[in-house]
């Protein structure tokens, strides 16, 4: 995206999707897409290959990163008080918080599937990993995730939230884009108001944010989600088991890929010579409904070392994906012939997949490697997903349900 621009406009909130009438605007080189949403509206102005629905989508997800920091009822009580305030004096500072929100939109797969990304973990392990956070709990706790950079380590979530709401892989990717693109986060423990917008976009959580271990490059970051605002300690005690409880596990070892960077796999595990690359997300793993959507891919290798093929082989993935999923003509299956290589789109009741070949396969080859493919990922994916996520109980406390929905971030002198 070349550009993202803001202008405030005073609406009514039931005119918050009027923008679903207005059709894209298009120029020889660009596409125009405008969103309403309340009193803000938001405009893309892009010469990538993104549909206007993924446009739209990723502005979307640019509101619900102001959201996570003001809250809607918060946006709407400065525009009722001022018709004509700048909005960006409340979000002054939060540029860089942006600004890696639209890098990861653009780059990161995770955006376009709405999906997460899981660490590849041996499951005996990532096992371990959700007892310690069945154990580190404390009263008014409501999500535990443990991460490394944009990869879900494995997350566990309090049995009467669930019963009530799952946690969206949109409010992961605007936790995790919040916490890793802010300085301040990596200052020791870091007690911050945080609005899900998925989950409510009128009240806030407190997170309490951490990153055990000191490799800044590669540490783990405990992220703890309140529902008390007054649960700091309480918090930091539960931090003191989990940081136990992997120095006990050899943690640092096994999420350090031995000391090369984070555990990942090449495609050459696949043992289909002519897969280049793949994107997969699964839609039978068990307790779906509950569950966080996951997907994964390979390192990037070979012809895509470089960030422009990259960029360009996502760019590819973007095409692809607007066609399977166009309003008007969506496709169940397209195999796609480009300049450098041939990719195969394919989306059933049971996954959706995006797999890029060297230009010179077959049909008939590629759907043989699409076989070994989908052979592979069942074989491992209790290394790959989540399969049954944790769950655990706690102590009766404030507001047990979900988000304290009386604050904003105003009242928090943000």
């Amino acid at each position: 995206m070349d550009h993202l621009g803001q202008t405030l406009h005073l609406t009514d909130e039931k005119d918050s999707k009027k923008y679903e009438r207005c059709a894209p605007g298009h120029t020889d080189d660009r596409t125009l897409v405008f969103l309403q949403q309340g009193p803000l509206v938001l405009v893309a102005v892009s010469r990538t290959p993104q549909s206007a629905a993924q446009l739209r989508r990723e502005l979307l997800g640019v509101h619900a990163q102001i959201v996570s920091v003001l809250t809607r009822a918060g946006v709407a009580r400065v525009f009722e008080r001022q018709r004509s305030y700048d909005l960006r004096r409340l979000l002054a500072g939060s540029e860089r918080i942006l600004d890696s929100l639209l890098d990861g939109a653009e780059r990161e797969p995770g955006f376009l599937l709405g999906a997460v990304r899981c660490l590849p973990l041996p499951a005996p392990f990532r096992d371990s990993l959700g007892t310690l956070l069945q154990r580190a709990t404390a009263p008014s706790l409501a999500f535990s995730i443990l991460a490394a950079g944009r990869h879900l380590v494995t997350a566990a979530q309090e049995r009467a939230v669930l019963e009530d709401c799952r946690l969206d892989p949109a409010d992961l990717h605007l936790l995790l884009n919040l916490v890793g693109a802010s300085s301040a986060f990596r200052a020791g423990e870091v007690w911050a108001p945080v609005c899900l917008p998925r989950f409510n976009p009128d009240g806030f959580f407190y997170a309490y944010v951490s990153y055990l271990g000191d490799n800044t490059d590669y540490a783990i970051c405990l992220v703890l989600l309140s529902t008390d605002r007054e649960a700091f300690h309480a918090l930091a005690g539960c931090k003191r088991i989990v940081e136990e409880g992997l120095q006990a596990l050899g943690a640092s070892r096994v999420l350090a890929g031995g000391g090369v960077g984070l555990p990942s796999y090449g495609v050459s595990a696949v043992g289909a010579p002519d897969l280049r690359h793949f994107l997969y997300k699964p839609f039978d793993i068990p307790d779906n409904y509950r569950q966080l959507p996951q997907f994964t891919s390979p390192e990037m290798e070979g012809p895509y070392a470089s960030e422009c093929e990259r960029q360009r082989l996502f760019d590819l993935y973007y095409h692809l994906h607007g066609r399977l999923h166009s309003p008007s003509r969506p496709l169940r299956l397209i195999y796609h012939v480009a300049e450098k290589e041939t990719l195969l789109a394919w989306v059933t009741p049971k996954f959706e997949l995006y797999a890029c070949f060297n230009p010179l396969v077959t049909k008939s080859g590629a759907i043989h490697a699409v076989t070994k493919l989908l052979r592979w990922v069942k074989k491992e994916e209790d290394r790959l997903f989540i399969r049954y996520p944790p769950k655990y109980s706690t102590a009766p406390g404030p507001a047990r349900h979900g988000p304290n929905r009386t604050d904003s971030a105003l009242d928090n002198g943000l």
